[in-house]
């Protein structure tokens, strides 16, 4: 079975092929924000995946969201579909990147 292995979580899972990078990133227990339940309506699953052919060819509905996007290896987890072992990056979410930003900005007034 094709295994997943979610950055920058760095949890692994393996799948049955043709199972969805959403799909194992919550079997992972890794939190991928989609706001349209897996519909390609809301582009916040957006992922970076690694190279290698794991994924299968980009559906019609990640051509039309992405564009050119796709050739830099960006991927619809909601769409993509996992064939073969791949690595994926797991963007951080924007509010804990705030959250994180502003902590880091009052500990270094702190010093």
């Amino acid at each position: 079975m094709p295994e997943v292995h979610f950055l920058p979580d760095d949890k692994r899972i393996q799948v049955r092929p043709g199972t969805t990078l959403l799909d194992a990133g919550r079997k992972a227990h890794v939190n991928i924000r989609t706001r349209c339940g897996g519909k390609a309506a809301c582009l916040m699953c957006k992922v970076k995946a690694g190279g290698g052919g794991g994924l299968a060819a980009a559906t019609r509905n990640e051509e039309l969201k992405l564009g050119s996007l796709l050739a830099d290896g960006f991927r619809l987890a909601c769409q993509a579909c996992v064939i073969g072992n791949v690595t994926v990056n797991v963007p951080e979410d924007p509010l804990k990147a705030a959250v994180r930003a502003q902590l880091m900005r009052q500990r270094e007034e702190e010093w």
